[in-house]
């Protein structure tokens, strides 16, 4: 069920990174942000949210323990 549900966030965000309705548009964020920077600063810190929950909740300890007990 994890591995699913990381592989439709990964996909989500693989198609949510391509902002094509951002990029006709000369708006203002903040009075001094483009939209299209804007968008894309969401974007990164909603990506290392991501990979910060998978090395959380999905990091493969079992490799880890078995690669230690291999010494």
């Amino acid at each position: 069920m994890k591995t699913a549900i990381i592989v439709i966030v990964f996909v989500a965000l693989a198609v949510l990174h391509q902002d094509a309705w951002n990029w006709d548009k000369a708006d203002l964020v903040f009075g001094f942000i483009p939209v299209g920077l804007a968008y894309h600063a969401c974007y990164s810190i909603a990506a290392a949210v991501f990979w910060a929950c998978v090395v959380k909740f999905a990091w493969p300890t079992r490799l880890e323990e078995w690669a230690d007990g291999a010494d």
